[in-house]
């Protein structure tokens, strides 16, 4: 059976990766299976566990890493996700193909393991721009200014990445993801 294949998508907070990874997964000819990641942060009303996310304590998580349980982790305000190594291992050796949407300091780690996945950096439209999208997405000021800080780190790696992805318009972005991954299916 050939292995599926890993793609991982990324970019700076707030820039739109949730709207191009719904675009994604409902694609019919990607035939993508999306990997639920797992985190410490409280589950917000509209979340559903197991769907959004798993959500798990600090010692449950801290297991995980030293199982080596995860094939990314990451920290963000205080709390951690991590990308469960079960499950997109399950998928890609079924024949699957796996969208891992994930910070851009976890790429490496997931890299390392599966050198040939498909990773994408989406690009936001300007700084301003995505500024502007953080500061409408998170009320207080704190928080705002935390994730304009992080965002800046990010954007910095994005010149790491073979395929970046400018987010203008969600469905444009996601036809060009898409073609990088027909592309490494050999479906041109």
């Amino acid at each position: 059976m050939k292995k599926g294949i890993l793609l991982i998508l990324t970019g700076a907070s707030s820039v739109g990766k949730g709207d191009i990874r719904d675009l994604l997964m409902e694609d019919d000819d990607l035939h993508l299976f999306y990997s639920i990641s797992m985190t410490t942060r409280p589950k917000r009303e509209d979340e559903i566990d197991g769907k959004d996310y798993y959500f798990v304590d600090y010692e449950a998580f801290a297991q995980a890493v030293r199982n080596k349980d995860l094939l990314e982790f990451a920290e963000f305000d205080g709390y951690y996700y991590g990308t469960p190594r079960k499950q997109v291992d399950f998928l890609l050796n079924s024949g699957k193909n796996v969208l891992i949407e994930v910070e851009a300091q976890g790429v490496g780690q997931i890299k390392l393991k599966h050198p040939d996945a498909v990773s994408v950096f989406v690009m936001p439209e300007s700084i301003e721009e995505l500024e502007k999208q953080i500061r409408l997405r998170y009320n207080d000021e704190a928080s705002a200014k935390r994730r304009i800080s992080k965002a800046s780190v990010e954007m910095e790696l994005a010149s790491l990445f073979v395929h970046q992805v400018k987010n203008t318009d969600p469905k444009q972005a996601a036809e060009q993801i898409k073609s990088y991954v027909q592309e490494a299916l050999g479906k041109e």
